[in-house]
């Protein structure tokens, strides 16, 4: 069963979209809430707004299932990636608005969870790390670059407004300081708002495979939906993403 798509890099850059898939199993679907069906929480049309990548030679790695069947960004071990905030899981049982996504009795047990690392988590980050390494061996210094969206507003997780643009860099540690000053620059004269390691900081992907001493350098970009969506409707806004696109070619391509 094909889970996710990797299109290999022809430079040392790697991008990661792992909220950006909506499938959802036949057999899980019949136990879900039907609120859920429609994968509500998914970091929608990354692949749309990112389209011109693979065009530059940076590589992709996309997965085809739903943040909701498991999250690819979150450790195996279903660690709280934030301790004292509000965290969702590793499959999660609710959704961002806090509904729950199961029927009743239907929440997967431990043994289910496991079947789901197996099918769908482990085959991702082998083939992430796969991809890493070979370019390590190509290249002095690779760069993995983590793109999400989420809403401007979600109260379960952050109060009022989200800054456009929110760089993660696990505090400093998942990438070398000057790829850092970089992205903020670029940030900065960008004409949006944002900040640097603010609520979100980077999730198990950044943490896990930013290794600066070791030559791999990840960065996180949690990008507000309202820089390319319509989020009333839910819908691509044309005018917005044409404002954000050369933005964020700017930003992968300095990196």
């Amino acid at each position: 069963m094909e889970t996710y798509l990797l299109t290999p890099a022809r430079v040392p850059v790697l991008l990661s979209m792992p909220h950006n898939g909506t499938a959802i199993p036949p057999e899980l679907a019949a136990r879900l809430q039907p609120h859920a069906l429609g994968s509500r929480d998914t970091d929608w049309l990354l692949d749309r707004l990112y389209g011109w990548a693979t065009d530059l030679g940076i590589g992709l790695i996309n997965p085809r299932y739903s943040r909701y069947v498991i999250d690819l960004n979150r450790p195996s071990d279903d660690s709280a990636l934030y301790p004292g905030a509000n965290n969702t899981e590793l499959c999660p049982t609710s959704a961002f608005d806090l509904r729950p996504l199961y029927l009743p009795g239907e929440v997967p047990a431990s043994e289910e969870i496991q079947q789901r690392i197996h099918t769908y988590w482990q085959p991702y980050h082998q083939a992430l790390a796969g991809e890493l390494t070979r370019l390590k061996a190509q290249f002095d210094r690779v760069v993995l670059f983590d793109a999400h969206s989420i809403p401007s507003q979600v109260p379960r997780f952050f109060d009022g407004q989200l800054p456009d643009l929110n760089l993660g860099t696990a505090e400093g540690r998942s990438c070398d300081p000057s790829m850092a000053a970089v992205a903020e620059e670029i940030a900065a004269e960008s004409g949006y708002s944002w900040v640097v390691n603010g609520r979100f900081k980077g999730g198990y992907i950044t943490r896990a495979y930013g290794q600066p001493a070791q030559g791999i350098h990840a960065l996180q970009l949690e990008l507000s939906q309202d820089t390319y969506l319509d989020e009333t409707q839910g819908l691509w806004d044309p005018v917005k993403a044409q404002g954000i696109m050369p933005v964020l070619q700017e930003l992968l391509e300095n990196l």
